[in-house]
């Protein structure tokens, strides 16, 4: 059937899950052993539980008669793809990932993917980040990603130093005041 004659409820917003793409300078897609093992445990709850529960659900509710007008049917359908298209995510995802161990520069005073950087801005505030993967970074907890400017600004800066940062009124400058790694794991 032409997409042109299929209702808008129908058509896949594919858009929603497309992977954050790393530049094309930087080639690699760098993560911690603790975010692949989480993308990791999501994709096997997607495949081994949510997705059979709901063409379970699907199934039932297609053996029910007229599925135009049959919420669970639809709704079903709908989950579905969701979750298909979620699984197809972190597939790629997950081959595309470079795991690394943060925790060979523990004691080291030079910022790397993995460290949890303090420093502090031209106005004295001073902020903490840890600089994960694209794919684990979780802003609340003041996390961010390798690729994104304040990151990229501090990598290779040591304590002590200053770098500067490209903000939209112009250059900041930022200095390093401590670089933590996790200890690591005997």
């Amino acid at each position: 059937m032409s997409k042109a004659f299929t209702r808008e409820s129908e058509q896949v917003d594919d858009d929603d899950d497309l992977p954050m793409m790393v530049p094309a300078s930087m080639g690699k897609n760098y993560i911690t052993r603790a975010g692949y093992e989480r993308l990791r445990a999501e994709l096997f709850t997607l495949i081994d539980e949510e997705r059979p529960k709901m063409v379970e659900i699907v199934h039932w509710a297609a053996s029910n008669g007229d599925r135009s007008e049959n919420g669970d049917y639809l709704y079903g359908k709908k989950r579905l793809r969701e979750i298909d298209r979620r699984i197809r995510f972190l597939t790629q995802r997950l081959e595309m990932a470079e795991v690394v161990d943060a925790s060979v520069h523990h004691g080291g005073d030079q910022v790397f993917f993995g460290a949890t950087v303090t420093y502090t801005d031209e106005s004295g505030q001073d902020t903490t980040v840890t600089i994960l993967g694209i794919d684990e970074v979780e802003s609340s907890r003041g996390e961010i990603s390798w690729v994104s400017p304040v990151a990229r600004a501090l990598t290779k800066a040591r304590v002590g130093d200053m770098v500067r940062l490209a903000v939209p009124g112009g250059v900041q400058e930022l200095e390093v005041l401590a670089v933590q790694y996790p200890a690591p794991i005997p």
